[in-house]
């Protein structure tokens, strides 16, 4: 019913508008209580050989939903409902910031993919704790968090930890994205001494507290395999306790949609990432001896994608672009076929 009847009529609209009013739509029968208990025996799927434990903390199943969706918090418990074992936030900036002009947000049909600059649109990080609080999650819930605009690249490290401090308490795992293509010079964040700074910083703070917190670092796809082991030697030399791989590219190589769609400035996800993605996970759990825990995310529209990132080395899985363009049934079809 999805593909056949209500995706059609959404794609008719502006696709920032139809995410928010998808989203908000969700959100207000949450509130419902018979409708809820109705979403939730729809979608969701229990089941202990789903549980994974990964960075000191347990998932009730290994599909998450990736950074991005969810900028300022706003949809957790509902989407949640949706069967996710864990929601990742954000990215979130120490100060709003509206993001980038629209358009900003482009359906490639034909590739089922997206082109998105969205430039980390967000309401601050003090109005998402504010949302956190609120909210009677059942599942762990990751802080994605990243730099103001505005804040020089110098300035970079006081922007991350400024967040990691407001969102300690509230979140059980964070992600420090320096590759979103949307920000400029965001990616020159990569660079191992930049890298070096953030994540000191963080764990410097991280010791003053009695709760561990997993910090994990979200790359790129478009990093090669020289870079990609930059990375894993640096997981080591700091102990960073995991990866995302991967956020969105600036590669447009093999689209077939229509030329002015992929012109458009900004990073693209979906099935052209696939391939990837998966390649970047699974030379880094080869390079590295399966040392290190990631989550695999990009081009998952399928439970064959998912067991393809799994095997590729892959602890956990994140859907974002699959969750838009194949529904929420997604989740549950990947998880009975995990279970199988």
């Amino acid at each position: 019913m999805y593909k056949d009847i209500l995706r059609p009529l959404l794609y008719s609209i502006d696709p920032e508008k139809v995410h928010y009013l998808t989203a908000n739509g969700l959100a207000f029968s949450h509130q419902v209580p018979l409708v809820k208990d109705i979403i939730r025996r729809s979608f969701n799927i229990e089941s202990t050989s789903l549980e994974r434990n990964v960075f000191g903390l347990t998932f009730p199943n290994p599909v998450g939903l990736a950074a991005g969706f969810d900028k300022d918090a706003r949809w957790i418990e509902a989407l949640e409902s949706l069967g996710f074992g864990f929601i990742e936030i954000g990215t979130i900036t120490p100060k709003a910031q509206s993001g980038n002009d629209k358009p900003r947000l482009f359906r490639l049909q034909k590739d089922e993919a997206l082109i998105n600059r969205m430039g980390f649109n967000n309401a601050g990080v003090d109005r998402a704790v504010e949302r956190i609080q609120k909210s009677k999650h059942r599942v762990p819930l990751g802080g994605n968090i990243g730099k103001n605009k505005v804040t020089p690249n110098e300035n970079a490290v006081d922007d991350y930890l400024y967040s990691f401090k407001k969102l300690y308490n509230y979140v059980d795992y964070f992600v420090v994205n320096v590759s979103s293509p949307n920000t400029p010079g965001l990616r020159e964040l990569q660079g191992k001494d930049q890298l070096k700074r953030i994540f000191q910083a963080l764990f410097e703070h991280r010791t003053t507290n009695e709760k561990f917190k997993p910090v994990l670092l979200k790359i790129a796809p478009d990093l090669n395999q020289e870079q990609l082991l930059n990375i894993i030697l640096l997981v080591k030399e700091i102990s960073i306790d995991g990866l995302v791989v991967s956020n969105t590219t600036i590669s447009r190589n093999g689209l077939v949609s229509n030329n002015r769609l992929f012109q458009e400035n900004g990073g693209l996800s979906g099935k052209p990432v696939r391939e990837m993605s998966t390649k970047a996970i699974k030379f880094i759990h080869e390079a590295s001896g399966g040392t290190i825990p990631m989550i695999g995310v990009g081009g998952i529209h399928s439970p064959e994608d998912a067991i393809e990132k799994l095997d590729a080395g892959a602890q956990l899985l994140q859907l974002y672009t699959g969750f838009v363009y194949e529904g929420p049934g997604l989740i549950k079809r990947i998880n009975k076929r995990l279970i199988k």
